[in-house]
């Protein structure tokens, strides 16, 4: 199933012929007004896709073929003006039930949705009606990043053995000191350089100035040096490329190389990946460095305060400290509290049962007085 998007050349995608023109409309919005990168554009572009051949599925309007051959090019403004909240949830149980979808994947397909109705409504006043809008996005967990501690950080520089040492030693130690996403590191040129700093692309088309420190630096000399005796350059202006066929390197192949990096230091399999590294930078940065959260959400691009603040959750020399913090935290008595009553009058459990207390027998203070009279 084809998604358009040219691994070569990630920043164009062919022309989105197989959906309805409302939301072919809908994704050029996106792309041309909002500015959304290829790669954003295109997965609004596989969810509606997703979304309309359900609905043509759930109407019975579709010929017993498989749900990706299932043709929507069909559909027009008068068919998406019908569409109802119900229908909206039974898509959304399709999902969970069908497709196994996690809540997480649910909610940013119902956000798409979501998106393209409000599009419909508000931007291109096409609808009237709005049937997404009472509908709740479903409830996610946030889990905790994963990250390398800082002994694993060392282990992995230190245990780099590939056919390209000089370009995959600065891959992980771009990562591990900048925190870049993965689709950053790849589309980084040599002409984003300037005296200490990298010039980003990130979410959005974005940008963002990520500081080097010496670390980064070195590794960058040593790099570029390897690079310039490289005979068969394709992309000249490509930082990161191919030993073999001098072009650019692709996500997945830089994937590969920190699998094979993790390997060498015996750290594969517990879940790491390069997007582990960027949080590993970020919470090296906090729990070493006394960065805070505005300052750590401008290094990573993140768009909110809010996204950064899971690493507030992973500090745990700050959540020991502030356990302490409490004045009651140092005191301590040596001397045995005085016995209760009960303990006085009654000594086991077995005399708790058959004792028979009475007003009499009981302090004032714990009669009980029925006040619903």
């Amino acid at each position: 199933m084809s998604t358009y998007i040219n691994p070569l050349n990630p920043g164009k995608h062919s022309p989105y012929d197989d959906i309805p023109q409302d939301v072919r409309d809908f994704l050029n919005y996106l792309g041309a007004i909002l500015n959304r990168s290829p790669r954003t554009v295109n997965a609004y572009y596989i969810d509606m896709r997703t979304f309309f051949r359900f609905l043509m599925r759930y109407r019975g309007l579709c010929d017993q073929v498989h749900f990706d051959e299932i043709n929507i090019t069909g559909i027009d403004t008068q068919f998406i003006a019908s569409i109802t909240k119900s229908e909206i949830y039974e898509y959304l149980f399709f999902l969970k039930n069908e497709r196994q979808n996690e809540p997480a994947a649910r909610a940013r397909k119902l956000s798409t949705v979501k998106s393209f109705f409000r599009y419909m409504t508000v931007k291109s006043n096409r609808l009237e009606h709005d049937p997404s809008k009472d509908v709740s996005i479903p409830t996610t967990k946030r889990a905790l990043p994963k990250y390398l501690s800082l002994e694993e950080s060392i282990d992995l520089l230190k245990n780099i053995q590939t056919d390209f040492y000089e370009r995959d030693y600065c891959i992980i130690t771009l990562f591990l000191n900048c925190g870049m996403r993965l689709v950053e590191l790849v589309g980084i040129n040599l002409t984003d350089f300037k005296e200490d700093t990298i010039r980003i692309i990130g979410k959005g088309n974005k940008e963002r100035l990520v500081y080097l420190n010496q670390a980064c630096i070195h590794a960058l000399q040593q790099y570029c040096d390897a690079r310039a005796k490289l005979s068969n350059l394709k992309d000249p202006q490509a930082l990161f490329v191919s030993q073999k066929t001098g072009r650019r390197i692709g996500t997945r192949r830089v994937e590969q190389i920190v699998e094979q990096c993790l390997k060498t230091a015996n750290l594969s399999g517990k879940g790491y990946s390069p997007h582990k590294l960027r949080h590993t930078a970020a919470t090296l940065m906090y729990r070493h460095g006394n960065v805070d959260m505005l300052e750590l959400k401008e290094i990573l691009g993140h768009e909110h305060v809010s996204t950064t603040e899971i690493y507030t959750h992973i500090n745990a020399e700050k959540l020991r400290k502030a356990a302490s913090s409490t004045p009651l935290s140092t005191m301590e008595f040596s001397h045995k509290p005085a016995e209760s009553w009960r303990s006085q009058s009654i000594e086991n459990v077995e005399e708790i049962q058959d004792a028979e207390l009475t007003e009499a027998t009981i302090p004032e203070d714990l009669i009980l007085v029925d006040d619903s009279k």
